[in-house]
């Protein structure tokens, strides 16, 4: 009996690890067990003395030539002593293997481990130490550009409302909040003298899970998955009000948000036209990932996309805009 064909699967982790042993030759038996599954499928990978994370990227999610330039983007960074998972090369010195997964080529990268925890509410002086981490790695990405997605309005906002109308209805309240934000923030950013918004390469992702904290001294940031070309602000924006969200007490997200700019400038200058965006910012990529959810429904968010979620989604967003005093 012939197979049904596979919109994307689960790879074996003991395959995997046998797998790891002839490609990288890292151990006899490594002990390999799934990490995390989601946009993509990450592994953790244990020898005697080490361990890594072997990310295999679902099919068509990402080119070869974007993982590359990703990956260069890693190797960059490292070699100028920025904290990031950086890639491992194999026996044969590349780093991208192509795998036959039922559902047809996948392309897996193996990475080194990030040292630390995932903090969900950072205190103060991790928030300073976030904010100088942060401003370290866009010193060294200022004015650089990848081949990757150039992000500005249009393709943060603009694009996530229009693939969100296929799978949500316009009429729906948070639907129509959605489509003002969208005009608002268009607005903004083309009104903003650009001149006083440095632009670069953008993470695009700095939430806690994409972040590994130790001893309170160092942060290491992975997950470079979406990583493009735009305003510096876009990933400090995130960042906040993502601290913002997991913050209860917003009198202590002041005082951490301050921390935050506080560490960020005693490496770079944020200008006070990008300090009136950050509200924009966290706005716009958080609606932006709302096309995410829609767009990867099939293999990733089947189990929680809906109404209700969205209605979840579009009043968190709208608790930071009333606490930065906008109305949407």
């Amino acid at each position: 009996m012939n197979s049904f064909p596979a919109l994307s699967s689960i790879l074996c982790p003991q395959y995997l690890a046998k797998w790891t042993e002839t490609v990288y030759a890292l151990s006899a038996y490594p002990h390999t067990r799934i990490l995390k599954t989601g946009i993509n499928h990450n592994y953790a990978i244990e020898t005697n003395d080490k361990k890594y994370v072997l990310r295999v990227y679902f099919k068509n999610w990402k080119t070869k030539k974007e993982i590359q330039e990703e990956l260069n983007l890693l190797n960059f960074l490292d070699e100028n002593n920025i904290s990031v998972s950086h890639p491992i090369k194999d026996l044969k010195n590349n780093y991208i293997q192509e795998i036959n997964a039922p559902e047809g080529t996948r392309y897996a990268v193996l990475f080194s481990y990030a040292n630390g925890v995932n903090i969900k509410n950072p205190c103060v002086n991790i928030c300073r130490l976030l904010g100088k981490s942060m401003a370290k790695m866009h010193v060294l990405t200022l004015n650089r550009s990848i081949s990757r997605k150039n992000y500005h309005a249009d393709t943060l906002v603009g694009w996530a409302y229009d693939i969100s109308k296929s799978f949500f209805p316009e009429s729906n309240p948070e639907m129509e909040y959605f489509n003002r934000a969208k005009k608002l923030i268009s607005e903004k950013f083309g009104k903003a003298d650009s001149n006083q918004l440095r632009h670069g390469i953008v993470h695009l992702d700095l939430w806690y899970d994409n972040m590994a904290v130790k001893n309170e001294s160092e942060i290491t940031f992975f997950d470079f998955d979406n990583a493009g070309n735009g305003y510096l602000f876009l990933d400090i924006g995130y960042s906040l009000m993502l601290i913002f969200k997991n913050e209860p007490d917003k009198e202590i997200f002041e005082e951490k948000m301050a921390a935050f700019y506080k560490g960020y400038e005693t490496i770079a200058k944020i200008s006070d036209e990008e300090k009136q965006l950050m509200p924009y910012a966290g706005l716009a990529i958080w609606l932006h990932y709302t096309g995410i959810h829609v767009e990867r429904f099939n293999d990733f968010t089947n189990h929680f996309l809906s109404k209700d979620f969205l209605r979840f989604w579009i009043s968190t967003v709208n608790e930071w805009m009333k606490f930065n005093k906008i109305s949407i």
